[in-house]
């Protein structure tokens, strides 16, 4: 039951982050008359692509299971804060908890100035506490790509046949970890940036220029 409300909701969460992503960076730049602020101000879609609602999630969740927790997964420093705080959001709103981890304890940082306290120790994870794992991308998490603490995570969540989700570059940390061999699946990159997919094909995806590519329990 579990499985079968969760992937739709992550898949819909992996949708948003593309959108994000195409949104000018200067919209989450602090502003100078303004106190700093760990929320994103309200986002438009910019494509013709659908996301589903929030009131649509709640009617799927049973309310026996509203009070399961996702991990969601950050570099420590330069992750992409829309690509935490809309997610999070949104679970929160459809009745998850969410729990946040890195590769260190303290107080992580996005690329523009999101604090977050880090409330997971990553070694102390039981992939049997969440429902689902979600990582974020950003700068940061591209630098992270081959950090054992990181693989390690999503081979537990993955083993244990839970959800693992990966935003904008954080398919490329599934593909290092092995999560994505003979599996479809997609990768943020650019005209001027296609490493992220020759990241995945070496590591034996079937890469799909798609805004989300859900094989399984990977959705990217």
């Amino acid at each position: 039951m579990n499985k079968k409300i969760i992937t739709p909701l992550v898949m819909g969460i992996m949708l948003l982050g593309i959108l994000l992503w195409m949104i000018p960076p200067s919209i989450f730049a602090p502003r100078p008359t303004r106190e700093p602020t760990t929320t994103s101000p309200a986002l438009s879609p910019t494509t013709t692509e659908e996301v589903p609602s929030v009131d649509t999630y709640k009617k799927l969740i049973p309310l026996q299971i509203m009070k399961n927790t996702i991990l969601m997964a950050i570099a420590f420093k330069g992750f992409r804060d829309e690509e935490y705080l809309q997610p999070k959001k949104i679970f929160e709103q459809a009745g998850f908890s969410v729990n946040t981890t890195s590769t260190k304890m303290g107080m992580a940082e996005g690329t523009y100035g999101t604090t977050v306290v880090i409330d997971t120790d990553i070694n102390k994870v039981d992939p049997s506490d969440y429902l689902a794992l979600v990582f974020s991308g950003g700068e940061g998490m591209a630098k992270e790509l081959d950090n054992p603490l990181f693989q390690k995570l999503a081979q537990n969540f993955a083993r244990a046949g839970k959800p693992v989700g990966a935003i904008c570059i954080a398919p490329a940390l599934l593909a290092k970890a092995g999560l994505l061999q003979g599996k479809k699946a997609t990768v943020w990159s650019s005209p001027l940036y296609k490493e992220s997919i020759k990241i995945l094909k070496d590591n034996g995806a079937i890469y799909e220029d798609r805004p989300v590519v859900r094989d399984g329990n990977i959705i990217t």
